[in-house]
């Protein structure tokens, strides 16, 4: 008799239990690590016996350490993937072979942007300039373009309109594919307006592509996209690797440098694993719109905010929700020409780390959700652990400091075990980093696109250094929101000044002042206490004492040209830029936005 059939994922890409081997796999990687961990730091701590800060560093570390650990692994599992296996995407991705093939493309694609208070004129500069890529690709007429408003500024919103009517004269008869529509209830903000259009457009086309509004995609990509969803019509969304577009914002640039390095083995090594049960970032995304406007409604949770309400971080709910439906969730884990906009100072960045860790925080209401895959359950409670580890590890620095209040004798005390882990725990840190450095010089010609070794050495450097500095600033200011959680303090969506800005020394010194002090305290009990501490520690601490310096440096125009200038955190579409992104250059500096007035760069969250 012939040999069963395996189980298949839903659409058919891959059996179960491969899928369920790869997870258990790497189950068994995290959870050895996290108890070596855990037993290696409890040797450490009890060695003279437990005190109260002992169990508090212990119990702090047990929390905060899961989402280092799998960092560590899917970093790794990815180098191993990309490197080690001989045609890598048939193993993690076996869908993306059908966006190579030269077929036409049949189904009709709704390209979304929604926006909200944004500057109208970077936004549509963005938008035409897709439709112009996608013109290219010869299959333009499959799709037509939505820009979805929630601007509650009417001097925005009139000038959205003003912009819209000029891309429609621009277009001339082929402008029937064009479309603006402004909501006056903004009801579920971004994921409301993205229902709003597919109960009203949605049964015209088979996808939609929604873009935020810093968002950019070329038209091949686009297409190749669609022409996988059309392979397989068991697969509901098709997340692809967004990357950071070419910055003048030195804190952009810097900080897109390190992401594109340490996402691209990361996201490898995460979807060996999660498989079917993939990730949703709400943007550069393919979605088929009949699953989604039938199965992924988002609940209101019960109560007001900041945890009830609406739903502000959509996009995993809906991806579980997808996946409830019996259609696959996958992300193509290969760079192409998908980008978006990095925040370009530190104030922007916390700002939108702040709307995800409220919004995350919401998902402890939906772990109880009937009928969730057990891999989509495990995304919720990440996605939770993601920022519940972040006041963690601000409080092992403080209660650290503090360690030798607790009487213990210092000549029984283990140092050299001590500061062997200290050194493990930043190689941890560092994994992805050091992971995406590796997969660069192990990958033919991939220093010669970031400008040869030494721009790419000196590059890494700097953003290692930029990355400590940056985790010091932004946690304590996230552990400080979380803790206003608790009495009431919310946050809401909103627009947020995309171009490179400079901040003034004032404007620095009003939001930053908390990390500042908080420096200068470690610093006086640490002087007190254990001055042998201080210099160790400085890669955690440092960035505390330097948040306001920082803050300034990194928005200063002149440290964004002179980096620049001499090539250093370059990106390969830098060096050699794609047609899109040369489209959208010339246009940017022939006639420089300004940010709307609502979006002043003083502003601090």
């Amino acid at each position: 008799m012939p040999a069963a059939m395996p189980e298949m994922t839903p659409a058919g890409l891959q059996p179960r239990a491969r899928l369920t081997r790869r997870r258990i796999i790497a189950t068994l990687l995290n959870l050895l690590t996290y108890g070596a961990m855990l037993w290696w730091l409890s040797d450490i701590l009890g060695a003279g016996g437990w005190s109260v800060i002992d169990v508090l560093i212990f119990l702090c570390f047990a929390i905060a350490a899961p989402w280092s650990v799998l960092g560590v692994w899917n970093a790794l599992l990815g180098v191993w993937l990309l490197h080690g296996r001989r045609d890598p995407m048939a193993v993690v991705a076996p869908f993306a072979a059908a966006g190579d093939r030269f077929v036409p493309v049949v189904s009709r694609t709704a390209i979304l942007m929604t926006i909200r208070n944004e500057d109208p004129s970077r936004a549509f500069l963005r938008l035409r300039a897709v439709r112009e890529s996608v013109e290219a690709t010869g299959f333009g007429r499959q799709f037509a373009y939505f820009v979805l408003s929630d601007s509650d500024d009417p001097q925005v919103g009139w000038a959205e309109e003003q912009a819209f009517a000029v891309w429609q004269a621009e277009v001339g008869t082929g402008a029937d594919d064009l479309h603006y529509r402004r909501r006056d209830d903004n009801a579920g903000f971004k994921a409301g307006n993205v229902r709003d259009f597919c109960e009203r457009w949605g049964s015209g086309f088979e996808f939609m592509l929604p873009l935020d509004a810093d968002s950019l995609m070329s038209g091949e990509m686009i297409v190749r996209l669609v022409r996988i969803g059309e392979a397989w019509p068991k697969l509901g969304i098709l997340q692809s690797l967004v990357v950071g577009a070419p910055a003048s914002s030195a804190f952009a640039r810097i900080f897109q440098f390190g992401m594109r390095h340490g996402m691209r083995p990361y996201t490898m090594g995460s979807a060996w694993w999660s498989g079917d049960c993939g990730p949703f970032w709400g943007h550069n995304a393919l979605v088929r719109i009949a699953p989604f406007r039938d199965h992924c409604h988002l609940p209101v949770l019960p109560g007001g905010p900041p945890l009830g309400g609406q739903i502000l971080s959509h996009d995993q709910v809906e991806a579980v929700l997808m996946r409830r439906a019996g259609f696959e969730v996958r992300v193509l884990p290969q760079e192409g020409e998908s980008w978006e906009d990095n925040p370009p100072t530190v104030f922007e960045f916390t700002r939108r780390d702040l709307r995800w860790c409220q919004g995350n925080m919401q998902y402890f209401r939906l772990l109880s959700l009937e009928g969730l895959q057990p891999m989509s359950r495990f995304q919720l409670i990440w996605a939770i652990m993601m920022f519940v580890g972040i006041p963690a590890w601000t409080a092992i620095i403080a209660l650290a400091a503090l360690k030798p209040l607790d009487g213990e004798n210092l000549a029984t005390f283990p140092g050299l075990s001590a500061l062997a882990f200290y050194c493990v725990f930043l190689l941890m840190f560092l994994a992805p980093k050091l992971a995406g450095f590796a997969d660069i010089a192990l990958t033919r010609g991939g220093l010669a696109r970031y400008g040869g070794i030494r721009r790419f050495a000196f590059g890494a450097v700097i953003e290692i250094v930029f990355s400590f500095l940056l985790g010091a600033a932004t946690t304590f200011r996230t552990s400080l929101f979380m803790l206003g959680l608790a009495f009431g303090r919310t946050i809401l969506w909103n627009g947020q000044a995309r171009d490179a800005h400079a901040l003034s020394w004032t404007t620095a010194a009003r939001g930053l002042w908390g990390q500042t002090l908080f420096g200068i305290l470690l610093l006086i009990v640490a002087w007190h206490l254990a001055p042998a501490l201080i210099g160790p520690s400085l890669p955690l601490t440092l960035g505390y004492f330097v948040a306001i310096p920082f803050a300034v440096l990194t928005s200063a125009p002149a440290f964004g040209r002179w980096l620049e200038q001499r090539g250093l955190c370059a990106i390969p579409e830098e060096i050699a830029p794609p047609t899109i992104l040369l489209r959208i250059r010339s246009n940017v500096l022939a006639s420089p936005p300004a940010p709307p007035a609502a979006l002043a760069p003083n502003e601090v969250p």
